[in-house]
């Protein structure tokens, strides 16, 4: 089974710091496969808890080295719940890959663990007619430490779903259980990395683990 790992965290990384610096990011250090995934990029600033700022990515398998490049982007630009980031955030960001494995049809809306079990909800909205679905990460639901019914409850709203949840309506739903194996890397780490293994970062050395003009 293929994990999450540095190499793939880096490569996030890197994307990001050559968008900014309009350069080309080095070759990934992990080998192609084909699997869903999630990018999540978290900012941490005066020793506070990480907070979210983008997280985007596909139930869908696809290529993971094009997939980790496209989605490192298009959650730290282009999360419509966030503004976008900026490069001025990087020594305070923190990256979360996550590969995701084990699809299995849930029996009901309560099968399944937190801290385990990401979901895939999907039901019919009573009031519209209209097919609703989503998901979070198998980390979501313990960060927040919500109990199986909190979590349902508050995917069905993410969901779009604005009207009254009902236990009937709960046992309607079809879940998908998922498991993931995820590498989390802060920036920090991220430029000892680089330093380590490269001494430069994408072609111009290190000051302060700064590249001259950041």
């Amino acid at each position: 089974m293929v994990v999450a790992t540095e190499e793939m965290a880096v490569y996030c990384f890197d994307t990001l710091v050559a968008h900014y610096s309009g350069e080309q990011p080095p070759p990934p250090a992990f080998e192609e496969g084909v699997h869903p995934l999630f990018v999540t990029w978290k900012k941490a600033t005066n020793g506070s808890e990480p907070r979210l700022r983008g997280c985007i990515g596909t139930l869908e398998p696809r290529q993971i080295v094009s997939g980790f490049k496209d989605y490192a982007l298009t959650s730290a630009l282009r999360d419509r719940r966030f503004s976008p980031i900026q490069s001025k955030e990087l020594p305070y960001l923190e990256c979360t890959v996550s590969i995701l494995t084990e699809y299995e049809t849930a029996l009901n809306h309560l099968d399944w663990e937190v801290g385990k079990h990401g979901l895939i909800i999907e039901f019919t909205d009573p009031d519209y007619n209209v097919r609703r679905s989503g998901t979070y990460l198998p980390e979501v639901a313990a960060h927040e430490g919500w109990t199986q019914l909190e979590t349902i409850d508050s995917l069905m709203r993410k969901a779009g779903y604005n009207g009254t949840i009902t236990e009937s309506l709960r046992k309607k739903i079809r879940v998908t259980r998922y498991q993931s194996t995820l590498y989390t890397m802060h920036y920090g780490e991220y430029t000892a990395y680089v330093k380590k293994n490269r001494g430069e970062i994408n072609g111009a050395p290190i000051v302060n683990g700064f590249k001259p003009g950041q």
